[in-house]
């Protein structure tokens, strides 16, 4: 089977492995864990779930797991603006512990910084663990309303589209129609693509969220 070249570097040798997925924890829950180092992969292998590129830079998606406590979202999002990130997208929700925060980030950078990055990531108090998912296999889903102009004339053909993508029909009124899909980000985008041709007036997305497949946990 022939290799696939990455701009995927190896995984850090400080970075650990949590049931089989490349962690960076904090001191205190690496301790209790007892985690294992990662060991280092073959460079210039490409790997499941290999991030991708926009323009010239790539994509990282980040889980960050967090105590759930005030100004914890605008300190984590002064770490990215500082190291000089770019922040693609970003959905946070408290998790199966109401006491746990966890935020789903989606950066654009580049790859030794994002390393230094998740360093800085970790000295904030409340970080407990941030999950690089360069590498993961992941199910990956976004909401997003969009709000269209549809008049008697072309309400029929923007029904079609919405069809088409699986979306639902949220909200009509005489002049316009709001449409829910669902699903990977690149469906959404094709969507908006379809919608183009009409008078999009507002849009709303939640950002990506994800976990990863199968009994791996983060």
């Amino acid at each position: 089977m022939s290799e696939t070249l990455t701009n995927v570097p190896a995984p850090a040798p400080d970075v650990l492995l949590e049931n089989g997925v490349p962690t960076t924890i904090s001191s205190g829950q690496a301790s209790q864990q007892g985690v294992a180092p990662v060991a280092p992969t073959a460079e210039g292998v490409a790997l499941p779930g290999v991030n991708v590129m926009r323009g010239d830079l790539p994509l990282h998606t980040v889980s960050i797991l967090t105590e759930n406590t005030p100004g914890i979202l605008a300190r984590v999002a002064h770490v990215f603006a500082r190291r000089g990130f770019n922040i693609e997208s970003l959905a946070v929700s408290r998790t199966e512990d109401p006491t746990v925060s966890r935020m789903t980030v989606v950066v654009a950078g580049d790859d030794e910084a994002f390393t230094q990055m998740g360093r800085q990531l970790l000295k904030l108090i409340d970080v407990i663990k941030v999950i690089d998912h360069t590498r993961d296999e992941l199910v990956g889903r976004e909401l997003a309303l969009i709000k269209v102009k549809a008049d008697s004339k072309s309400r029929a053909e923007v029904m079609q589209i919405a069809e088409a993508f699986r979306a639902n029909i949220v909200d009509v009124s005489p002049e316009t129609l709001m449409l829910e899909v669902t699903g990977k980000s690149g469906k959404i985008d094709a969507m908006q693509r379809m919608l183009g041709g009409f008078e999009i007036q507002e849009l709303v997305r939640t950002g990506l969220i994800v976990l990863m497949r199968g009994e791996k946990q983060t």
